[in-house]
């Protein structure tokens, strides 16, 4: 076996050995690599797929490894597309959100919104995929709204919370991860030029699904409760909103959750405007003091709801499923989007999610992953408050992966980024969460993709950039 410690130290060797060597000169045995790095040849095999990938070293079959030839790349002429393209489209990002750029290995990660591999439910995982790469359902295509089985748990869950609940199978969609559900929602609620009322701060990948189904954004303050619930209905009255986008638990990035009495208040506003309201419950599964509220979309009976049920961040990056629930004429249009764009969700992640999410031992995970949770988070608010007291923490979070900090007037947060990323500390800015200009300089740092023992240097990096800027 092999973890991906020791796979990133080998990678790492392996890379700057070749780095030093001619172009078509050949690498040890990978027995000989495993004798010198005191590894099993798994795990330099898994190395050196990494660095053919990258193009630094090509196999020879039979042969061994070799360091790659430089390649000259073919002159190509470009300078048509400028005008043909056009200008891009307005709001939407020219690049993803800063957690998935990829870093240096030795970078502390605090920039990212997915734990690390020893908080995920791998060997669950692995075991469900071994399984379901077996089952002969993986060798047809998939219906197009999804497998019954993953679909009549996603309904049970729901259902199971709210008796009065009319949430059914056929009510669910199975999307490849809630970011795609996002897109197929804003597309199959929406016309290009209507209106979307969301949070602000809110979603970075909510901001640029909405941009590219080209809707117009409306933002409203977010609070540590929830929105005004007047400032609400002003927004979408004016705006004759027919889509409001928000994160009622653990908000992404500032993991607030709204509060009974606006949640209430939210869904008489969204039915009296005939609206709907589409619920992106990405963080159920991340509660770090006492159980997640129920879902809006179990005390609603008439189909205004549409809920997005993601499974990525609590079990691994590699199951990305998610399930998507409307009724009505809206989940008709909503699967129309879904199936133009990908037909059918690999019937393989699907039948893993579904032996997962029935396991016994997913609420075990669960429990073990909020406890680790729990610790990281409270180690981290430690070092920050210790190390770079100019970042203000408003609100503890009581779920989700991240702290939102507010930064002292004047500093820039994308400078501030930067040069933490200078000395070897990623953390996200502030202003790509934000629909509209940002209320103000903030971070969003992440405590589940990297280890506890990492906090505190990169504490120390913030608390030196902030100082000095």
């Amino acid at each position: 076996m092999s973890d991906d410690s020791s796979v990133a130290r080998v990678t790492t060797l392996v890379r700057r050995l070749a780095s030093g060597l001619a172009p078509g000169s050949q690498l040890p045995s990978t027995r000989e690599l495993a004798r010198t790095s005191g590894v099993g040849p798994v795990t330099v095999q898994r190395a050196v797929a990494t660095l053919v990938a990258e193009g630094r070293i090509e196999t020879r079959p039979g042969i061994g490894n070799f360091v790659s030839a430089a390649r000259l790349p073919r002159r190509r002429d470009v300078s048509w597309q400028a005008a043909a393209l056009g200008p891009p489209r307005p709001g939407v990002p020219e690049q993803p959100g800063s957690g998935l750029r990829g870093l240096p290995d030795d970078t502390i990660a605090l920039h990212s919104g997915y734990p690390l591999p020893l908080l995920q439910a791998g060997p669950l995982v692995a075991t469900a995929i071994a399984r379901a790469a077996k089952d002969p359902a993986a060798a047809r295509p998939a219906p197009s709204t999804g497998m019954a089985p993953l679909r009549h748990l996603i309904a049970a869950e729901l259902a199971g919370g709210a008796p009065q609940s009319d949430i059914a199978s056929d009510d669910v969609l199975v999307t490849s991860g809630g970011q795609a559900a996002l897109v197929a929602a804003f597309r199959g609620l929406a016309r290009p030029g209507d209106t979307v009322v969301m949070e602000s701060p809110t979603f970075w990948g909510a901001i640029a699904a909405a941009a590219e189904a080209g809707l117009t954004i409306v933002p409203v303050a977010s609070r540590p409760d929830g929105p005004d619930p007047a400032e609400l209905e002003q927004a979408v009255a004016v705006h004759r909103a027919r889509v409001v986008y928000a994160q009622p638990t653990w908000a992404n990035p500032t993991g607030t959750t709204w509060s009974p009495a606006v949640r209430s208040a939210v869904l008489d506003i969204i039915s009296s405007h005939r609206a709907f309201l589409v619920e992106d419950d990405w963080a159920r599964d991340l509660s770090l003091d006492g159980q997640s509220p129920g879902p809006l979309i179990s005390r609603d009976t008439d189909g205004h709801v549409v809920h997005i049920r993601s499974l990525t961040k609590s079990t691994t990056p590699s199951l990305r499923v998610a399930g998507l629930v409307a009724r009505g004429p809206a989940m008709h249009r909503i699967r129309t989007s879904r199936w133009a764009a990908d037909l059918y969700v690999s019937p393989v992640l699907q039948l893993a999610a579904a032996e997962v999410l029935a396991a016994p031992a997913w609420p075990r995970h669960l429990s073990h992953l909020r406890r680790e949770l729990v610790t990281r988070r409270d180690a981290l608010i430690a070092a920050v408050s210790e190390h770079a007291p100019l970042a203000e923490l408003p609100q503890v979070p009581r779920g989700g992966l991240s702290l939102w900090l507010r930064l002292p007037p004047g500093a820039d947060a994308v400078t501030v980024a930067a040069r933490c990323l200078q000395d070897g500390v990623a953390v996200s800015a502030g202003d790509e969460w934000f629909p509209a200009e940002p209320d103000g300089p903030h971070l969003r740092l992440g405590f589940a993709a990297a280890p506890p023992d990492q906090f505190e240097r990169a504490a120390r990096v913030i608390g030196r950039v902030l100082d000095s800027a």
